[in-house]
């Protein structure tokens, strides 16, 4: 059967729900070798992740061990960089065993047939996560392509004692966010609430998934893409609004002069995810002890869902030799509560895992948040109203644009539902040019 790349990915796509004949009939990996062996295995993973190695060596030492099965880890570049040097591993044949991906990134590796459908091996841990992060990782359809390893859950962090100082209420709605917005500017004309980054595409995807949107979808043997739609014009509108208006900032994150905005209180909120503890140590040493965090701003009364900005998940490539031991480590690796405690110290992460979140490392607030006890029992609970997600196979793309049309529109203080047509555009006529069929 001729397989090509659109027909490889719609049978696997985010919006559609298959069985497995559509693979089987195509020969996917799961025909050939099933992972069957005799003696010890060595399996190659490659991973970006800060001290990994370390937390592969509790495997090697205790359950890599009895099962015959060493695993080795390859320091890589994340990003866009690794999946590229995955995809021209795989041409070759040579691709690692395992692999770290990051989510939006798996809808391009499993349409250049690069990950390996385990849901045979890895099927059971589903219940060990939330249905929105499992849904990441099997593409909306009944395979399963990596197992979750870390998840962004975004929420809305602010500085406590200034909005004490300024009479300001947290936002439960982004009408009040506005609105609180705009009273701080009457209070302190100088201080912001917050700025709105054109640098930042995962975070404005996540905000347009907490609204509803769905970027990639499948209609038939075509793709559907959705970035204008509705839920993500009215995200753009919103932030454009307030930009335009002056009651927000338009400048960038992670500069000097944001950390300078912060560390002064300048601006005294931040929308971001579970993971800001950390940059906000980095970024605002001054006000350690003085930020809380809250659920993510609804967009009616009553709601309780949040978006995702970051996370990866750890995947058995088509490549390997031994798919049925390597899913049995990747299973092991976010699965097991050692193993997770050691990912949490040594690599920092927020672990994909709900039982993870309340335990080991997760029992304490985060040194920064101190005054914030219950810091990881909201976190958990936010984590859990994660919005499902809708990724493509290019995202690089939409995302650059993103980069491109959002930064001339925050600076200009324009349009950003024109901006949002551009990266629709630009996004379609990328996937005409790979040679997928696209829905009009």
């Amino acid at each position: 059967m001729r397989y090509t790349k659109h027909r490889r990915l719609v049978s696997s796509a985010i919006a559609v729900t298959l069985g497995a004949t559509t693979l089987a009939a195509c020969g996917s990996s799961s025909d050939d070798d099933s992972g069957a062996r005799s003696g010890p295995v060595s399996l190659t993973y490659w991973t970006w992740a800060p001290g990994m190695d370390k937390v592969v060596d509790l495997w090697n030492e205790g359950p890599g061990k009895k099962e015959q099965i060493k695993v080795t880890v390859k320091k890589q570049a994340s990003g866009d960089t690794l999946v590229t040097k995955i995809l021209t591993a795989h041409k070759a044949g040579k691709a690692p065993d395992l692999v770290q991906a990051e989510y939006q990134a798996l809808p391009t590796l499993v349409s250049n047939d690069a990950l390996a459908d385990i849901s045979k091996d890895v099927g059971d841990a589903k219940s060990k996560f939330a249905d929105g992060v499992w849904q990441q990782t099997t593409l909306g359809t009944d395979a399963v392509y990596a197992v979750p390893q870390d998840i962004g859950p975004m929420m809305f962090y602010y500085r406590e004692d200034l909005f004490k100082e300024y009479g300001l209420t947290v936002p439960t709605t982004w009408d009040e966010f506005a609105d609180t917005a705009r009273e701080l500017k009457k209070e302190s004309p100088e201080t912001d609430l917050t700025t709105f980054s054109a640098n930042d595409s995962g975070l404005f995807a996540g905000l347009a998934q907490q609204a509803g949107a769905q970027w990639w979808s499948t209609s038939g043997d075509q793709w559907k893409v959705g970035i204008s739609d509705d839920a993500t014009k009215k995200v753009a509108e919103f932030w454009g609004g307030l930009v335009k208006e002056g009651a927000i900032d338009n400048q960038p994150m992670y500069t000097p002069a944001w950390n300078k905005a912060l560390n002064t209180g300048k601006q005294i909120a931040w929308v971001s995810a579970v993971w800001a503890p950390g940059t906000l140590n980095t970024a605002a040493p001054d006000t350690k002890g003085k930020w809380a965090m809250a659920p993510l701003p609804q967009w009616a009364e009553g709601e309780n869902r949040t978006g995702s900005w970051g996370g990866s998940s750890t995947g058995v490539t088509t490549d390997s030799k031994n798919k049925e031991a390597a899913a049995k480590f990747a299973a092991w690796l976010n699965t097991d509560g050692d193993a997770l405690n050691a990912l949490a110290k040594e690599s920092g992460i927020y672990p994909a895992s709900t039982s993870a979140q309340l335990s080991g490392a997760f029992t304490t607030p985060p040194e920064y948040f101190s005054n914030q006890p219950d810091f990881y029992q909201k976190a958990a609970e936010i984590a859990q109203t994660t919005a499902p997600s809708a990724w493509g196979p290019n995202v690089n793309v939409a995302y650059t644009t993103f980069k491109d049309a959002f930064g001339a529109a925050a600076k200009n203080k324009s349009d950003f539902v024109a901006a949002v047509d551009s990266m629709q555009q630009d996004t379609v006529a990328d996937l005409k040019k790979q040679g997928f069929e696209v829905a009009p």
